[in-house]
């Protein structure tokens, strides 16, 4: 396909965040854009602590179509919004606006995108399943709650400050069974899991040495998951596959929050095998 020529019927979108150019955002949906034939652009913008609200004044004004929030931005963007989804709302945060002609509606990807690219790349049943996430900040609550949503029959949520695993697991308790403990009772439970996911962002680049967890606890039955998708194979994922568990990559959740994301904006199926391409080419060059 052509490269998508700007015009004057253009739909624009973008990321807004702190750092930015980082993101793997505009490669990825510009090629969604160019896969599916919409004559729309997305590029990425620098929004600065205190600068939010004007920014979404911006979208407004300027009528964009639709906006990704990334970190630090997720929470305090829902005081500027017309609406907030239901998921998003319990979930705390919002990753994805959607400008319907003049109401700004907020919803929330990544819980959905990582349960989505999770049954996709494994083929793992979560109904009835027990889960271990690891971790208790801002990623495992959307995890957690689409796991919940799944089905999931117990979810343990273990973090070095069992309190705030504790803190986690009381606002979900009203989902499915859950039980916040410290990193030092992982072992009681991780014998009755079916899947375990690492929310921290041990592991992650440049600290690639560092797992979550002691990997002898890891079974072949299992499914061992990892948010973190730079590197892409963790040595947390390296160490469970050589025990013999199926292993899925943080770039799944990346994609599919992205997916999700164009799907509420055009309402046209996401390209994802394109979209993979994409981010996998930027790793690449």
């Amino acid at each position: 396909m052509g490269k998508q020529q700007l015009d004057s019927h253009t739909i624009l979108y973008g990321v807004f965040g702190d750092p930015i150019r980082h993101s793997k955002s505009p490669v990825m949906l510009n090629r969604a854009f160019e896969e599916t034939g919409l004559n729309a652009a997305y590029a990425a913008f620098h929004i600065l602590p205190g600068q939010l609200k004007d920014a979404i004044k911006g979208i407004r004004a300027l009528q964009f179509r639709g906006v990704n929030v990334t970190i630090p931005h997720k929470l305090e963007v829902m005081e500027y919004l017309d609406e907030i989804d239901e998921g998003a709302r319990i979930i705390g945060a919002v990753n994805t606006i959607v400008n319907d002609n003049g109401r700004l509606i907020g919803y929330n990807t990544d819980g959905i995108g990582y349960v989505r690219s999770l049954k996709e790349e494994t083929g793992i049943e979560l109904h009835g399943k027990k889960v271990l996430m690891l971790g208790a900040g801002g990623a495992a609550r959307g995890v957690g709650y689409a796991l919940a949503k799944e089905g999931a029959a117990h979810i343990y949520i273990a973090n070095r400050t069992r309190e705030k695993a504790e803190e986690l697991a009381q606002s979900m308790s009203g989902f499915t069974g859950v039980t916040g403990m410290g990193l030092d009772e992982i072992a009681d439970v991780a014998g009755d899991v079916a899947l375990i996911v690492n929310n921290t962002s041990l592991g992650m680049h440049p600290n690639v040495d560092s797992v979550p967890m002691d990997t002898t606890l890891v079974r072949e039955h299992m499914v061992v998951s990892d948010l973190v998708y730079n590197p892409m194979i963790t040595k947390f994922l390296r160490e469970s596959e050589a025990r013999g568990a199926t292993i899925h990559s943080g770039l799944g959740m990346f994609i599919y929050q992205g997916a999700y994301a164009f799907e509420y904006w055009t309402g046209v199926p996401a390209p994802t095998a394109a979209m993979r391409e994409a981010v996998l080419q930027s790793f690449n060059s």
